[in-house]
């Protein structure tokens, strides 16, 4: 192991050994709330010309159409040259109907329609919006209309709702579906501040990851004054209830699940302190969770003010809560300091699940903080394993990304968390965790890249450690493959236990019912559902089965890691309840796993049947991604 020394070579050497690691592709400034920041164009994933023009608010005014599934309206978008002779502004919109463009100066007064060329569309990307622009233009108002097909937005029907009388709709922006919802500036390198208008029909309630103004003439007011990147726009509208935790802390749900979303997550002011203390003060006034109908394709999403949340998260035991405070916890990584593209997305999903982790350290003690970590590193070395190409194993993703949704593995989220554990390990707590405070503090409201950060661990940490770390192992995290050998291997007490007894049972020593669970946590079910071998016999499966009604139980994790096992081993008892989940459930966590092992185990036509009745209830990107799955 090479380390930099004697220290005064190192004092000499070292910006320059690790500014070799990559040469930093942007530069970052420092910014104010809303300024506008000079940036290289770096987001392959965007039409904008965001480094001649950057947009610095959004207004929309929309009528929200559950006849025709559409929004209709307005957006008018306030905008700043950092070159200052530019002459055209480049939007992204993707299945957007644009009807007009008009530009006006800074007082907005007269508006001046203009010709505006869209695009070629690109199945990824969508289609570029140009729009010239005269030499003091500095608003442009786009009339449009959204299509019902959107991929950014799910409309449901009152049949696909629990309450059965009210049709909902939600929205998922992230990672570039932002252009299907407005005509904008879709990447993470542009922050925006956003005001909006709705016009609901009687008897539904729109929210948005924004304040809320008030209701006038049934048009709802909403304002978000701290300046986000366009992902992180949300909207959600239905037969929404609200419930209180305290006072900027509560649950909005349909009826049928408030009472228990609120208990369930009674805990997140506990985590929110926990933050607090740990890496400096929340900055988005209210923290509300809102639980939607489970066609939503993900355990949780970070929308500032308002993170959602899947209802496989309430298990009436706060045994999946850990994504609550993964979402709040991208109140400081993620929402606060952004990566600036896609290629970068560990410094939002890696730093988030360290966070995370710590929190549930805090809160509830190391024994469950080891057990997720152990979970997650299994996880992870799936991912590894099963990746197509091994460069997206990387921290810093390759510039020939095919679709930012690529991004989002446990690479991203475990081999993040785990380079931060490593980091945390080498130069100790005590240094780290002021270190990550004044990361966030530092860098509030920016976009940043993983040369940024590189930087800052240098100037800010390293060069107090000088024989902590060495370029080679920093190279092994973030720009090589796999999983670096100086990876933590977490090991629980809790899990050798539960080890203990399955190989007790396996080896007929013991029963099933002889298995002491009665005390057990989700995590070790988890841990001894996903450690059954391959051959199990099919009276063994029927033993478990029978002895702790696997099949159909109402714990979301636990159902999907038996029904893994059951695929695996033709295990067809369970096919009734697998079919009902797939119908039932549109996480993406699970089905898209689900899917993929019947489809490997020989079950293509049970899964190709149970998903043409599925299909219309799964959202656009679940529909995606899992008709790539089964061809």
């Amino acid at each position: 192991m090479s380390l930099f020394k004697p220290a005064l070579i190192l004092a000499l050497a070292l910006p320059l050994a690790f500014a070799a690691c990559n040469k930093p592709e942007t530069e970052t400034l420092k910014i104010e709330n809303k300024a506008a920041r000079k940036i290289v164009k770096d987001d392959k994933f965007t039409y904008a010309n965001y480094d001649e023009i950057q947009v610095t608010h959004l207004d929309l005014n929309l009528n929200v159409d559950f006849e025709r599934k559409i929004l209709s309206g307005v957006a008018t978008l306030d905008f700043e040259k950092p070159k200052v002779d530019a002459d055209t502004l480049i939007l992204d919109t993707k299945t957007l109907s644009i009807s007009s463009v008009k530009v006006s100066n800074n007082v907005g007064e007269s508006w001046t329609p203009v010709d505006y060329t869209l695009g070629k569309a690109d199945p990824v990307m969508g289609q570029s919006l140009t729009i010239p622009l005269a030499t003091d233009s500095t608003k442009v108002k786009v009339s449009y209309f959204t299509s019902p097909e959107a991929e950014g937005l799910q409309w449901l029907s009152p049949a696909q709702t629990a309450g059965k009388k009210k049709p909902y709709l939600f929205s998922q922006a992230q990672a570039i579906n932002a252009r299907t919802i407005a005509p904008l500036q879709d990447t993470p390198a542009v922050r925006l501040t956003y005001s909006a208008r709705l016009t609901v029909p009687d008897g539904l309630r729109p929210l948005m990851s924004a304040s809320q103004g008030e209701l006038k003439d049934g048009v709802y007011q909403f304002d978000m004054p701290q300046p986000i990147p366009s992902y992180l726009i949300a909207i959600a509208v239905g037969d929404i209830k609200f419930k209180a935790i305290n006072d900027h802390i509560g649950v909005y749900a349909e009826d049928y699940i408030l009472e228990a979303s609120v208990e369930e997550f009674s805990e997140t002011p506990l985590m929110e302190a926990a933050n607090t203390e740990l890496y400096g003060p929340y900055r988005w006034g209210r923290y509300d969770l809102i639980v939607l109908p489970p066609s939503f394709p993900y355990g949780g999403m970070e929308n500032p003010r308002l993170s959602f949340l899947t209802p496989t998260l309430v298990a009436g035991d706060k045994s999946l809560t850990n994504v609550v405070a993964h979402e709040l916890a991208h109140s400081w990584s993620g929402n606060l300091v952004t990566n600036s593209s896609w290629r970068d997305a560990w410094l939002n999903e890696g730093f988030t699940s360290y966070v995370e982790n710590r929190v549930m350290e805090r809160l509830y003690g190391e024994r469950r903080a080891v057990m997720e970590q152990a979970l997650a590193l299994e996880d992870l070395k799936r991912d590894i394993e099963n990746a197509d190409d091994p460069r997206l194993t990387q921290l810093k993703l390759p510039k020939d990304l095919e679709h930012p949704d690529d991004a989002f593995t446990q690479v991203a989220y475990v081999k993040g968390q785990f380079f931060l554990m490593f980091l945390e390990e080498r130069f100790g707590r005590e240094a780290f965790d002021p270190f990550l405070k004044s990361w966030f503090n530092d860098h509030a409201f920016q976009s940043v890249t993983t040369e940024d950060f590189i930087r800052y661990l240098h100037n800010n940490l390293h060069v107090n450690f000088p024989d902590a770390l060495t370029k080679d192992e920093l190279d092994a995290w973030i720009y090589e493959a796999g999983l670096p050998d100086t990876a933590a291997n977490p090991q629980s007490d809790a899990f050798d236990k539960v080890s203990a007894q399955s190989e007790r049972w396996l080896n007929e020593e013991i029963t099933a019912r002889e298995i002491e669970t009665a005390n057990w946590s989700t995590h070790e079910w988890l841990h001894f559902l996903n450690t059954l071998p391959d051959d199990l016999l099919q009276s063994q499966y029927k033993e478990l089965d029978d002895t702790f009604n696997l099949t159909g139980t109402q714990n979301a994790e636990t159902a999907f890691a038996w029904y893994m096992q059951t695929i695996k081993g033709h295990y067809d008892a369970a096919l009734p309840a697998l079919d009902n989940f797939l119908m039932t459930v549109g996480r993406g966590k699970f089905i898209y796993r689900l899917y993929g092992a019947l489809d490997e185990n020989k079950q293509a036509r049970f899964a190709k049947q149970v998903y043409a009745r599925a299909r219309p209830g799964y959202h656009p990107i679940a529909q995606r991604r899992i008709d790539a799955i089964l061809d």
